[in-house]
């Protein structure tokens, strides 16, 4: 029988340890999941948050034919100050369990929204060990 060389006992050990931490770990997530589910609320009001973008064009205004003359007309550059808005956000209230909240979404909810329910205990900072 062949000595296993000392290179191939390290990675098999260490390998070994990374497969039982990684393990370990999944044990810890879980237990944490266990705390969190989701439920939905009843959304009572979406308000739509805009912003206000303004620019600058250059439009072509032209002086109408009867008063320069019946064949040419006088056309010229001249700036417009062009403003308009964009929803960046959504104000939403909603309900749960009898309390109304408001939170600003990035999206539109709909008539319902999924919150997520997370219970973890609330321990003062002089009671902890």
């Amino acid at each position: 029988m062949r000595p296993i060389p000392s290179v191939l006992l390290r990675c098999a050990c260490l390998s070994s340890l990374i497969a039982l931490s990684a393990a370990h770990a999944e044990d810890k997530v879980a237990s944490q999941a266990s705390n969190v589910r989701t439920e939905y609320a009843q959304v009572l009001r979406v308000q739509p948050v805009y912003q206000t973008l303004r620019a600058q064009a250059v439009e072509e205004r032209c002086e109408p034919a009867s008063e320069v003359g019946a064949a040419a007309r006088l056309c010229r550059p001249v700036r417009v100050q062009k403003e308009f808005q964009r929803p960046v956000a959504y104000d939403v209230d909603y309900i749960h369990r009898g309390v109304t909240y408001r939170s600003r979404l990035p999206i539109d909810p709909g008539k319902r929204l999924r919150v997520r329910i997370t219970v973890t205990p609330d321990i003062p900072p002089g009671e902890r060990r």
